[in-house]
């Protein structure tokens, strides 16, 4: 199993991303969200043996999404594209910092941010620049 890192962008917070979400439902199959990229993973049968779409928001991973199918669309330019489809649940997950990157980028399970418990998932995450500094001495 791998998982998928990406980064978030427009969104400064895991609320931003699920109003983004919640605006777009009725595009989606039911308890469904799709998030369409230009590169299909090729790493695919990995990725469909329970990864998950881990999201970087303002450079830090908060929130996690499980990657149930991979499909084909063409948005009508002729160009083929991967929609990721994701189930609509969207897991808060430890703060974890990373540098910027463009596309999306392949995230082992052990290099992956445990997910926050249950009763923690509405905690104000740490700003980015405690969480990078935490990060660098190895307390994330």
């Amino acid at each position: 199993m791998i998982n998928i890192l990406k980064l978030c962008v427009g969104a400064d917070s895991v609320e931003d991303l699920l109003d983004w979400q919640h605006s777009q439902r009725r595009h989606w199959p039911p308890g469904k969200a799709v998030h369409v990229t230009r590169m299909w993973p090729k790493r695919e049968a990995e990725v469909l043996e329970g990864g998950s779409l881990y999201w970087v928001i303002k450079g830090v991973i908060l929130a996690r999404q499980q990657i149930t199918d991979l499909q084909q669309v063409d948005l009508g330019d002729g160009i083929s594209r991967c929609a990721l489809v994701l189930d609509a649940e969207v897991i808060r997950t430890e703060a974890a910092p990373r540098r910027p990157f463009q596309g999306w980028r392949y995230l082992d399970p052990k290099d992956s941010p445990r997910d926050l418990p249950k009763g923690r998932a509405k905690d104000d995450p740490l700003p980015a620049a405690l969480a990078q500094a935490l990060a660098e001495i190895g307390l994330r």
